[in-house]
């Protein structure tokens, strides 16, 4: 599998850099951000209490990541690549939750991410001999919920106002203003919103 320079977030072609024996996913200068990245969020940001979110988003922005002013990350969640992060107004990404940002995570405007969701834009094509990582972004849009401990894969679009259960797994898009639930996640019912 060839990745294109213009979609591949960034990924080694695994058959050429030896992924699968323990060889680079990725070039050097990422895996040289993730860590001062990660070495930053550990010193400075992980341990701090939930109302330093002013100080989370500075560290995040100042990694790269684009942030509204009241977009809120508390201390315990784990960005795994800040340039692919876009938070919107009012938006929160909870206690636990985990941004497994090789490709971009887009959270639209008032969306919350609760303690320990996983959103995780990566995964592994299956049938390539060098089991070669994929990237695809995932899109929540404005008003949405995931919630407590749910999963959603790469490529998801959660639609506007849709709201994930706890401990659902999105693997496909998610309708607006519907509540979905399960293994995989099923619609149950219309979302109902007061004007």
């Amino acid at each position: 599998m060839t990745n294109g320079a213009s979609d591949n977030f960034g990924i080694l072609d695994a058959s050429t850099s030896g992924s699968r024996e323990g060889g680079p996913s990725f070039a050097v200068r990422h895996r040289v951000l993730r860590l001062a990245w990660g070495i930053t969020w550990t010193l400075l940001a992980a341990w701090t209490p939930a109302p330093l979110h002013r100080w989370r988003a500075f560290l995040l922005r100042l990694f790269g990541a684009r942030l509204a002013q009241n977009a809120r990350v508390h201390g315990s969640a784990r960005i795994w690549y800040p340039p692919h992060l876009v938070m919107e107004e009012n938006t929160l990404i909870g206690r636990g939750a985990i941004i497994y940002s090789i490709a971009p995570v887009h959270i639209g405007r008032g969306a919350v991410i609760s303690q320990g969701a996983h959103l995780c834009t990566g995964s592994h094509d299956i049938d390539d001999a060098a089991f070669q990582l994929t990237a695809q972004p995932i899109t929540v849009g404005a008003d949405a919920w995931i919630a407590a401990e749910a999963f959603v894969g790469p490529g998801v679009f959660i639609g506007e106002g849709a709201v994930l259960g706890a401990r659902g797994v999105a693997f496909g898009d998610l309708a607006a203003w519907t509540v979905h639930v399960g293994n995989p996640a099923r619609p149950i019912r219309a979302r109902l919103t007061s004007s």
